[in-house]
């Protein structure tokens, strides 16, 4: 019975209430509706996807650097005059952000959702998986979603807003988006799985959303959340995570140092969750809020999940104990241990 009601079961059934919602949420909703409900959601929504129910934030940015901030100003215009959409579609994002914080990623976000069905099938298989990436791989990987935030969402649309950079860098993340392949693919589209050879920008950036996206196919088998460690959309939620509603709070034990299974536990291989004794607020910019750390920690109260200060899970060894079996009966379930026995 346990096996159905631990808080990984319950967020991957969040996770597909929101997919089915955001991929073909319109025909719920109504397109019209859709397409007006925020424009500015905090999680890879995707603007591709004729039947979503709602927009990435990442998408009127590019275009508002592009269209509005470079155009006013090559006009001539103020700062002010240039920013305010900008700053509006940012107040619109902090309003739903501040609500669920960085669990956007970890319980709505349909391309993180699509990774952990690929980790799934990976375990399933029993395939050679990796659980954790080396310390020192991890510390490059950090870097990058904060240049692919600040390069293809901010600063090559304004570059074309400006009339420096070519058309096709108005709105480079989205060219390469692998949620843009993905929820199109979703709904029986494949035109966005194409080449495109109008000009060689293009060509390259069309060549480039091809390959991580078969790359996330490939790699999503073997290591967990491939594409959310690069994510920018990531990065923007650990710029604004102290103003968010939901924390990750530690209260340090001394058997802390010894232990490390909640770094172990977690899909981002955060370490400092391990090695932090200080601070009680452990919510790291590469957290996704997806609990697994609270539920794999042995001791009483160490992590905790909370709504501003209303606890929603605690660190609990009696739930460690039956948590670690499930998750032990549900690694051994896998094809080749079952081949093995036949």
């Amino acid at each position: 019975m346990f096996n159905r009601i631990n808080l990984s079961v319950l967020r991957k059934l969040v996770q597909l209430g929101a997919f089915v919602f955001l991929v073909y949420g319109s025909v719920i909703v109504g397109f019209y509706t859709a397409d007006k409900i925020s424009v500015a959601f905090p999680s890879l929504t995707c603007a591709y996807d004729m039947q979503s129910a709602d927009y990435c934030t990442l998408i009127p940015f590019q275009h508002q650097m592009d269209h509005r901030v470079g155009a006013v100003l090559s006009a001539g215009g103020t700062v002010v005059q240039a920013l305010l959409p900008t700053l509006i579609t940012l107040g619109t994002f902090l309003l739903l952000f501040v609500i669920l914080n960085k669990a956007f990623c970890g319980w709505i976000c349909p391309l993180g959702f699509f990774q952990e069905v690929l980790s799934l099938i990976g375990q399933k298989l029993g395939l050679r998986r990796i659980e954790s990436l080396p310390q020192k791989v991890v510390d490059r990987i950090r870097p990058l979603k904060w240049l692919i935030l600040l390069l293809l969402v901010f600063a090559l649309p304004l570059l074309t807003g400006l009339g420096i950079a070519g058309h096709e860098a108005g709105d480079p993340f989205c060219k390469i988006c692998p949620s843009r392949i993905l929820t199109t693919l979703a709904n029986g589209d494949t035109d966005q799985l194409y080449l495109d050879t109008s000009s060689g920008g293009y060509l390259f950036l069309s060549v480039v959303a091809n390959f991580i996206f078969g790359l996330i196919l490939v790699w999503g088998l073997f290591v967990r959340q491939p594409f959310c460690r690069i994510c920018p959309m990531l990065a923007l939620h650990a710029v604004f995570r102290k103003v968010g509603l939901v924390r990750l709070v530690k209260n340090a034990k001394p058997r802390c140092e010894k232990c490390g299974l909640c770094a172990k536990a977690c899909p981002m291989d955060i370490r400092e969750i391990h090695t932090e004794m200080e601070k009680k607020d452990v919510l790291f910019p590469d957290c996704t809020l997806c609990g697994r750390c609270v539920e794999f920690c042995p001791d009483k109260d160490v992590l905790q999940l909370k709504y501003t200060a209303l606890p929603l899970l605690r660190a609990d060894p009696a739930y460690f104990k039956k948590r670690k079996k499930a998750q032990t009966t549900w690694e051994k379930s896998n094809l080749r241990n079952l081949l093995k026995r036949d």
